[in-house]
């Protein structure tokens, strides 16, 4: 066994695929230390500057104060609390379902929804650049898994005409987290009536960005259907942590029932519930969170080099396509020299030779900032 570790492990070394972490201090905001270096954040997805926000912050320490910190057991033990009820029927309102189901973390979200969901009488339709935790949660299915082409909804429509199951799924990312590209969400929905399919929506990126209100890539596209299920998590526009279900009251009764990871895991601090609430509060009454965000956002793609390959994303993803994994990482690195940090994506998180510098633009970013980020990556690339 350890032989087979070693040979791995050099493997991923000789592939230039090792991957190693970075010693953050401080809270999250648009500059931080990294390494006793400080420098400007563009690679976190507390996407609207809500990780350390004076009302999220005081809402945790006001739980922890009544409730203690943690759960003590899953929710069908005793570990179910006030603040887990107040957060789903918050979501509820916030996504306008009829119900929603808190889990630790979109992976356990996806994994226990999708299996839950499937069976061997089952056809999951999966876009092929979605998240890992859906592309695991559908090998872990008893479900035949149908690979369709990135955001091709014809290709799509073919699989669903060539299927006999008796039961259809559709799973796709609203906002595809490494490209920052938007799925074709009216088409798909067109085509649940018509193939008697239902649809899961991973709305991670875009819950709290997207939309008049923020309620994800459906407001923004102005798409509903009552055959759609809304996934979102908390630990990104929100700033705070955990993961949701949203739907009709008959799947979060399911749910409840059969999704082991919801079943066998114990609840999340209270203190997390009640900064997502005081989150999904701002996110409300503060509209200005998301103006100053897309305007941060055009102001920089705006002003970045030209000629850099952006994949056209419209979102606050912005990626910056190198190709090569070694390149990458040295830009990577030679940023952070310059005081910017700006991680670099690799295989298998990005297809083979599409590596890249993985852009996160947020709201907490002012104009100096962000011109100190343009500065460098106009050095570091136009060479």
């Amino acid at each position: 066994m350890y032989s087979f570790i070693t040979e791995e492990l050099e493997r991923i070394r000789a592939s230039g695929l090792k991957r190693a972490m970075k010693a953050v201090e401080g809270p999250q905001g648009p500059t931080i230390t990294v390494d006793a270096m400080e420098c400007v954040l563009l690679c976190s997805n507390d996407y609207l500057g809500l990780a350390n926000h004076p009302a999220v912050k005081e809402a945790a320490k006001k739980a922890i104060d009544r409730w203690g910190f943690g759960s003590g057991a899953s929710r069908l033990v005793s570990g179910n609390m006030a603040p887990h009820a107040e957060l789903e029927e918050r979501i509820r309102r916030f996504k306008g379902t009829e119900a929603a189901l808190l889990f630790n973390s979109g992976y356990q979200a996806n994994i226990g929804l999708i299996s839950a969901l499937s069976d061997r009488a089952t056809d999951i339709f999966s876009d092929r650049l979605n998240h890992a935790s859906i592309v695991d949660a559908c090998r872990l299915s008893l479900a035949s898994v149908k690979r369709y082409p990135n955001r091709d909804a014809g290709s799509l429509e073919r699989l669903l005409k060539k299927s006999t199951a008796r039961h259809k799924l559709i799973v796709t990312d609203g906002v595809f987290s490494m490209d920052g590209s938007i799925a074709p969400l009216k088409e798909i929905a067109g085509l649940l009536d018509r193939y008697n399919a239902l649809l899961i929506v991973d709305d991670a990126h875009s819950t709290g960005v997207l939309g008049k209100t923020g309620r994800g890539t459906l407001e923004h596209l102005g798409v509903e259907h009552p055959s759609i299920v809304h996934m979102g998590t908390l630990g990104k526009a929100l700033g705070s942590f955990g993961a949701f279900i949203a739907g009709s009251d008959s799947l979060i009764e399911l749910l409840i029932s059969k999704a082991r990871p919801f079943i066998y895991t114990t609840a999340l601090p209270p203190s997390a519930a009640a900064a997502s609430i005081a989150a999904i509060d701002i996110i409300e009454r503060e509209p200005g969170l998301r103006e100053k965000l897309w305007a941060n956002v055009e102001f920089f793609k705006q002003n970045l080099p030209v000629g850099i390959n952006t994949l056209g994303s419209p979102t606050q993803i912005i990626p910056i396509v190198l190709g090569d994994a070694s390149r990458t990482m040295e830009a990577s690195k030679n940023l952070l020299e310059r005081g910017v940090f700006i991680q670099g994506i690799r295989p298998p998180t990005v297809p083979e030779k599409t590596s890249r510098l993985r852009v996160t633009v947020t709201a907490a970013l002012e104009r100096e900032e962000l011109k100190k980020a343009l500065d460098a990556i106009k050095e570091e690339l136009i060479r």
